[in-house]
């Protein structure tokens, strides 16, 4: 062992890519001087060297937009600080259409641009032939442009950064390769080399395509997988200037650049090629893989398409090197729920110099802090459970997951790979009466019902889809009659004990402590009086709680709830979500089909709303909870997984006199934004508080228990809001249709974004949910009804009104029926 190899260190970075040096550099910038970087080769020279190097800011979720904005900022002033030139150029990007479809969706993009502060302009043919000349237009619709966008070289950023992370304290260890994790009592302890072992406080996985490995020597999953990314390198092309700006063209599936004289092209091909089945050979440094004219053949023809000179040009260099890619097309950050004081930041998907400066401070507020600094939803490891890190699955999945880069981006698009996954117990009765399946958190969960002799899929569009008239009737049915719904993807725990109240008061903004046999809607709360969950609390027992939570927070969830479990607790959390079918019986005749069902009696004098009761339907016993999502009288029965096809059958007979109606998510999405509903991950995020959301309704600033998040809201309470939640409701039945993500207007003032919307059939307009800011004004129902408000559909202004309160039963009578 070398004689300066370090034995200890407060924080171990493993990885010298970019996104390595950037979580370096950053703690060391947050006063962290402790820090080792580990590199099994020289630094940058897994992925990162032969990355393409485009740097475009617009992602969908704003915080996302945030971190790459960020590592603009930081590229362009790295050389000054450091004396390392980053390559950095703000040359600007164009993204070209050849479809009606495409130019819709790139008028749609222009709008989330407007709404996140993000310059962007529309443009037509003529005007982006003028930006880039040596392109074809005749065939093109329209395009847009971003002049904040650029490129950059990702070696050279590495290396400043690096540089960077050093002058601040850091130490970089390259020829040294990770073998082992230590792990006691449930959090790191150290990690193991072939040089030596370095005892530590905390680690950061940023090993590219390696993470997945060095996350398994620990007990973390990384579900991540490598597929071959390729681009070519030509000679000079008259034309090709040092200015030219980025270009892509996503129905061609490939994108340009300038390199001295020439172009880089690339792109991402709809059918991948997944690599490293076998495992990544070592060394592997600075290395590429095999030429594959074939699988690049088709982004050759379409870029022939586009820019005609390629033809006769010179290809200097073909590149293909592997890159990884994640189950969901988004990068993987945060703390791993496994192990204590593991953080991750990998699987970029193609993004990692956009997003790698950004993501490097973001995963070092992260560290130093110990939650995270905003709301990272999008890229947070904990979207994801053990069973997304299954090697095949991931395999099979990525194939597809390349493509999505350059895919269409339509309205409620699912992936088609790997898949059926997870199925509930219901699953084959459902798909015999036509349900069309989507996909959360693995489960195959019914979007809508296909009527007899239907496809039994969704056609895709930016209008109305296929489904429209069928959700129509869905949606009628649980207001009108009563519906059933298939909800047992929801996440369920037990938390049990004799300290099982105290830890759930302590977590709770709302009183938890309620008598047995009462269920309580509750935020969880981070110190900054953000929503880091929200979830219903059922009281079965003294000592035994059953806490149910949204499909996609099950990972989140069991997390931040075991995080905050006392050492000296006697309490305990379990999963128990496959042990239990989760069937809504809702709508106005919902009490009457359980009551044929069932002896309990089930008046609002016996069983009031909230009550949560075991009771028999059939031949089966269950627990049956009198709450809703849908805005409307309304039972969730939670039954033991083996009884659900009884139960479900029991229902179907019974109900069929009564008009009962399979409905799926669709339905609900229309009946919860109807009724003002917030969802979490939309219109609840860990940036937004009670207050901010309309939900002060769940906040029990007085129940005697000092929970988290309490002083900040005890801090905000009373003060002028400046930015809230409303409802909207467009004020012509044949608006164009909204898919949320669009730019609101005030007097024609770009003054937010809409979270969630849908068509409201029983308000007979688009309804939505979206946050609106002032210019430090107190926001109130004065404030809206002053201003004419609008929203941007693709580039057409639709009038709405604004509500603080819902437009559907704002006083929620209808649920106490």
């Amino acid at each position: 062992m070398a004689q300066d190899f370090p034995t200890q260190a407060r924080i171990v970075v493993i990885g010298g890519g970019i996104v390595g040096a950037s979580v370096a550099y950053h703690l060391t910038r947050l006063g962290e001087r402790d820090v080792v970087l580990l590199e099994q080769g020289t630094l940058s020279c897994g992925t990162t060297w032969h990355a393409a190097g485009l740097v475009g800011q617009l992602r969908s979720h704003q915080n996302m937009t945030r971190l790459i904005r960020y590592s603009t900022e930081l590229y362009a002033s790295l050389e000054a600080e450091t004396g390392l030139a980053t390559g950095w150029k703000q040359c600007g990007s164009i993204t070209v259409a050849r479809t009606a479809e495409r130019m819709t969706q790139l008028k749609r993009t222009a709008s989330a641009a407007h709404a996140q502060g993000v310059a962007i302009e529309v443009l037509t043919p003529r005007e982006a032939g003028e930006k880039w000349p040596i392109m074809r237009t005749d065939d093109l619709v329209g395009a847009v442009w971003l002049p904040g966008d650029g490129k950059a070289n990702p070696a050279d950023i590495t290396q400043a950064l690096a540089r960077g992370a050093r002058t601040g304290g850091a130490r970089i260890l390259e020829r040294t390769r990770v073998t082992g994790i230590r792990v006691e009592k449930g959090a790191v302890t150290a990690v193991e080399t072939e040089r030596g072992t370095i005892a530590c406080e905390m680690i950061a996985i940023c090993a590219g395509q390696w993470s997945r490995d060095i996350g398994a020597m620990c007990g973390v999953a990384i579900p991540l997988h490598s597929a071959e990314h390729m681009y070519i390198v030509t000679g000079r092309i008259d034309g090709v200037t040092p200015d030219l700006p980025v270009m892509r063209d996503p129905d061609g599936y490939v994108y340009f650049k300038e390199e001295v004289g020439g172009l880089v092209m690339g792109g991402f091909e709809p059918d991948a090629k997944p690599w490293g089945m076998e495992g990544i050979p070592h060394p592997f440094e600075f290395q590429l893989l095999p030429d594959d004219w074939d699988q690049f053949e088709i982004l050759m023809e379409k870029a022939l398409e586009r820019v005609p000179a390629l033809e006769t040009a010179e290809i200097k260099t073909f590149l293909n090197g592997p890159e990884s890619f994640t189950p969901d097309n988004n990068f993987i950050l945060g703390e791993a729920p496994e192990v204590r004081n593991v953080f991750v930041a990998a699987g970029f998907n193609s993004m990692g110099i956009a997003s790698g400066g950004g993501a490097g401070r973001a995963l070092a507020e992260w560290i130093v802090g110990g939650v995270p600094s905003l709301d990272l939803w999008p890229v947070d490891i904990r979207r994801f459970a053990r069973f997304n890190n299954n090697a095949l699955w991931l395999k099979d999945r990525v194939k597809e997951v390349l493509g999505l880069h350059y895919a269409m981006p339509w309205p409620n698009r699912e992936l088609d790979t790997a898949r059926p996954f997870r199925r509930s117990p219901l699953y084959d009765r459902l798909a015999t009466k036509g349900a069309v399946f989507g996909s959360k958190m693995g489960w195959e969960r019914p979007n809508f019902f296909a009527a007899n002799g239907e496809e039994q899929r969704i056609a895709y569009s930016f209008g109305r889809q296929n489904w429209f008239d069928r959700v129509a009737a869905e949606h009628r049915a649980a207001r009108e009659g009563v519906a059933i719904f298939d909800m047992t993807s929801f996440a369920k725990f037990l938390m049990q004990g004799p300290d099982a109240e105290a830890v759930l008061q302590r977590l709770s903004a709302n009183d938890v402590a309620v008598p047995v046999g009462q269920t309580v809607y509750t935020p969880l709360l981070n110190a900054r009086g953000g929503f880091e969950s929200d979830l219903t609390v059922a009281r079965l027992a003294p000592d035994r709680f059953l806490i149910l939570t949204g499909t996609a927070q099950a990972t989140r969830d069991a997390h931040w709830i075991d995080r905050h479990i006392p050492e000296a607790a006697r309490a305990v959390l379990t999963d128990v979500t496959s042990a239990y079918a989760v069937i809504g019986v809702m709508g106005p005749r919902s009490r009457a089909l359980l009551q044929r069902v069932t002896r309990t009696p089930l008046d609002n004098a016996a069983f009031p709303f909230g009550a949560i009761r075991e009771i028999g339907v059939g031949y089966a016993t269950v627990l049956a909870a009198r709450r809703s999502y849908m805005g409307e009288l309304g039972w969730e029965l939670y039954v033991p997984s083996e009884f659900a096809a009884t139960v479900y059958e029991t229902l179907a007979v019974a109900g069929e006199d009564l008009g009962l109606r399979d409905a799926g998510y669709y339905a609900i999405d229309s009946l919860r934004i109807e009724k003002g509903y917030r969802a979490w991950g939309r219109e609840l995020t860990p940036d937004d508080t009670p207050w901010q959301t309309g939900m002060g309704f769940a906040v029990k600033l007085d129940k005697g228990v000092d929970f988290i998040g309490r002083a900040a809201l005890a801090e905000a309470k009373g003060k002028p809001l400046t930015r809230r939640l409303v409802s909207f409701l467009a004020t012509s039945p044949d608006a164009p249709t909204a898919w949320g993500g669009e730019l609101i207007t005030a007097d024609g003032e770009p003054v937010g974004e809409v979270t969630s919307t849908a068509y409201g059939h029983s308000l007979g307009g688009t309804v939505g949910l979206g946050w609106v800011r002032s210019r430090g004004e107190a926001i109130d129902d004065t404030w809206l009804t002053e201003r004419q408000f609008m929203i941007d559909v693709a580039g057409e202004p639709v009038p709405v009104r604004c509500h603080l309160k819902p437009f559907y039963d704002p006083t929620s009578a209808r649920m106490r029926l």
